[in-house]
């Protein structure tokens, strides 16, 4: 499964967003307001969870300066990954894409595709408001 956020600008310099992003501590600012939970476990690991969902962990995966941060699930049971690609476009514009992909079986794809998208969403919208 794939989801790919709408591209959205924010009014910063890919190195800011980028310094931003791998400071796992200011994904905190993006959740949705629904947040139960959101704890930094190391420099690489957070942990987070949404009313009445289960807790997840992600941890940084790969990336490349100033370009794309990857994050993945700690779980093996949920394999998944999130990825921020920014793309300067101005002096002091980033265009930030966020997708998500993942492998589950049918099922489990028609239950969380809603609930995923509109995580997506939120974390996009969250990342225009950064300052």
């Amino acid at each position: 499964m794939f989801i790919e956020s709408p591209k959205k600008t924010i009014s910063k310099t890919e190195q800011e967003v980028y310094m931003f992003l791998t400071d796992l501590k200011n994904f905190e600012q993006l959740m949705p307001e629904n947040i139960d939970k959101f704890e930094v476990l190391t420099s690489d690991r957070f942990l987070f969870a949404l009313k009445g969902m289960p807790e997840i962990v992600l941890e940084r995966k790969s990336q490349t300066e100033f370009r794309q941060l990857v994050l993945g699930a700690a779980s093996e049971k949920l394999p998944f990954t999130l990825t921020a690609d920014l793309n300067s476009i101005g002096s002091s514009e980033t265009e930030v894409t966020l997708s998500f992909s993942g492998e589950f079986n049918s099922m489990m794809a028609m239950m969380i595709k809603s609930p995923i998208t509109n995580f997506m969403n939120t974390l996009s919208e969250n990342l225009g408001k950064i300052s």
